[in-house]
């Protein structure tokens, strides 16, 4: 929780200053695919790729490349605790995927979950009373729904490749060369340069090395931990974020921020309620761990 939060904050403080995001998303990957290898030669874990894992894993990567460059990108107009609050709540969209492609239900605590987290989005929706910036807050701000959007898409494919038998470890490290490759692109289609500075390599290390905690602190959680409380614990991330961006003086707390992400935690507890009726999670018995592990890695 603490390492995803602080991740939010490192990628608001570079986003407010020109500089490409594309790079910065394919450094991220250089550093967390190094690290993700390297455990894996120290834990002894073959490098073995079936085409289930391929398929999954690189499509779960292309969704999840995409919502972290559209998120850097909101937070070059919004503040760090809407768009850390939006991106969080993916958890939401991950539901709705859920019962569409998924074929799960909404039940009482789903829906008050729901209508919660998006009580607290609308508290801290705030648009600058000036036309111009407000239309652009506007973009910015729907920008991050999508970056939320394209992140519970690539929960629900992950979740979809643990049911196809899919190899959790594997689509990690497929997941990091995505990063690789997208922001390469994003970088060259996007924003016409391909260069490193030394500040972007050290924004990217730092990134880096966060997001290989965060996916590796999650793995050591659930496999010691209550999935129904490991998994609500990393999602607070959030509240980490806005005390860190205060703390930093990059934004001011108010009363209607406060209530706000109350809003967002409690949609957040409520909808981890029916995480041990959920019947797609309760076909995954002999694998929880690895599944759990997998669909939580989108905290990121």
């Amino acid at each position: 929780m603490f390492f995803a939060g602080l991740n939010d904050v490192v990628f608001k403080r570079y986003s407010s200053k020109d500089r490409s995001r594309g790079m910065y998303v394919l450094g991220i990957g250089v550093i967390w695919t190094v690290l993700q290898a390297g455990t894996f030669w120290l834990k002894g874990t073959p490098f073995t790729l079936d085409s289930t894992t391929l398929l999954f894993g690189l499509s779960a990567g292309i969704f999840l490349t995409l919502s972290n460059l559209l998120l850097i990108e909101s937070l070059t107009h919004i503040n760090v605790s809407l768009g850390s609050t939006i991106y969080r709540l993916n958890t939401i969209g991950v539901i709705l995927l859920s019962v569409i492609f998924l074929g799960e239900t909404i039940g009482l605590f789903k829906w008050a979950g729901i209508m919660t987290g998006i009580f607290g989005v609308l508290l801290l929706y705030q648009k600058s009373h000036f036309h111009g910036e407000g239309r652009t807050f506007l973009l910015f701000f729907f920008v991050a729904i999508v970056a939320s959007i394209f992140r519970a898409t690539y929960g629900v494919i992950t979740k979809g490749g643990i049911l196809q038998q899919a190899d959790p470890e594997m689509m990690l490290l497929l997941i990091s060369s995505c990063w690789i490759i997208g922001g390469g692109l994003y970088a060259i289609g996007r924003e016409g340069r391909f260069r490193f500075t030394r500040k972007k390599m050290i924004y990217s290390f730092l990134s880096g090395l966060l997001v290989y905690l965060i996916v590796n602190c999650l793995m050591s959680a659930v496999k010691v931990g209550e999935a129904s409380i490991v998994i609500p614990v990393a999602n607070m991330s959030f509240v980490i974020a806005l005390i860190l961006s205060v703390g930093l003086r990059m934004e001011a707390l108010t009363l209607r921020k406060s209530i706000a992400i109350l809003c967002a935690a409690l949609s957040i507890f409520l909808l981890s309620q029916v995480v041990n009726n959920d019947e797609g999670l309760h076909s995954l018995a002999e694998g929880k761990i690895r599944s759990c592990i997998s669909s939580q890695v989108k905290n990121f």
